[in-house]
């Protein structure tokens, strides 16, 4: 097919390296107009953009699509479908009807479950089983659309954000040439969402990282996997921002939340809500990841303190 492809970050760029592979003829690329990154603030190109380039491909960085020349260049294009992926702006009911097949949209989640910005991490913090992706015909709502076809994938006790955000990329790169296939030859159908059992995945903040040690030590292993590597999970130990990368729920009881059972180099163990949470691997400010056992060398902790509230 002839198409547009709309995306930004890493997870795009997976779809976009899959859909040059497969052979689809890619007219045009959108992506967000370059930002500043790394140490220097320098402008950076997203990982689309580097891609596309690479592929001398035509690329529009347009800060808004509602622009009426932004509309009638795309309009010029002449293609029968747009991909959408991960690509950060709205899209108006007048591109949405540019394609001959409308706008498809690859998005990380079995929908209606999981509508919105962070569908990966909200998925973990839940404690859900399985998610996947969604190739979904787009209409103005939010993540409202038609469903064209879903695949599923397991969440296990290990994933992280980012660990799963790798598989799902993998995921979806497969599934969107898949549909597209099924497409050309008139072979899809179809379902539209049951809207009733939507959720919603709102955006992550870095204040909700801070864990709160009354709650249960389940619930907090999840968000430390969930939070990794954005916001990190984060704990205030005498004044100071520790950031904790890995850590597990235990079966050790006893102690009261925020307080520090055992600091050895198996890991530093914590009173919650319900349960204890063993830290495992941890970062102060300023410094590196470490394990438990290399932090504790230069960072002292003995049972019966406590974390701050």
């Amino acid at each position: 097919m002839r198409l547009i492809f709309a995306g930004t970050p890493e997870f795009a760029a997976a779809a976009l390296a899959a859909l040059i592979e497969a052979g689809h003829e890619i007219a045009l690329v959108l992506t967000q107009p370059d930002r500043p990154a790394g140490r220097g603030m320098k402008l950076a190109p997203s990982p689309v953009k580097q891609l596309a380039l690479q592929h001398g491909l035509t690329v529009l960085q347009p800060a808004t699509l509602k622009d009426a020349e932004i509309q009638a260049q795309l309009a010029t294009v002449n293609v029968e479908a747009m991909v959408v992926a991960a690509y950060g702006l709205l899209l108006p009911r007048e591109v949405l009807s540019i394609p001959r097949f409308g706008c498809l949209n690859i998005h990380a989640s079995l929908l209606p479950r999981w509508r919105g910005a962070a569908p990966i991490q909200r998925a973990i913090l839940a404690g859900d089983a399985e998610t996947g992706i969604t190739i979904m015909q787009m209409d103005q709502g939010l993540d409202t659309g038609t469903m064209l076809s879903c695949m599923a994938l397991p969440i296990t006790g290990q994933d992280t954000a980012e660990t799963l955000h790798d598989k799902l990329a993998a995921l979806g790169a497969t599934a969107i040439v898949s549909t597209l296939q099924q497409m050309a030859h008139g072979a899809l159908s179809g379902q539209a969402q049951d809207n009733s059992a939507a959720t919603y995945a709102a955006k992550l903040s870095k204040a909700e990282g801070l864990l709160d040690w009354r709650k249960d030590a389940v619930e907090l292993a999840r968000a430390v996997r969930a939070y990794n590597p954005f916001p990190v999970a984060q704990v205030r130990f005498q004044g100071e921002t520790w950031r904790v990368w890995q850590a597990s729920a235990a079966n050790q009881g006893g102690g009261l939340p925020g307080e520090i059972l055992r600091a050895d180099k198996d890991g530093i163990l914590v009173g919650c809500g319900q349960g204890t949470l063993l830290l495992t691997e941890i970062q102060k400010a300023g410094g590196k990841r470490l394990s438990v056992a290399s932090f504790l060398a230069g960072n002292p902790v003995t049972p019966g303190q406590k974390f701050d509230a």
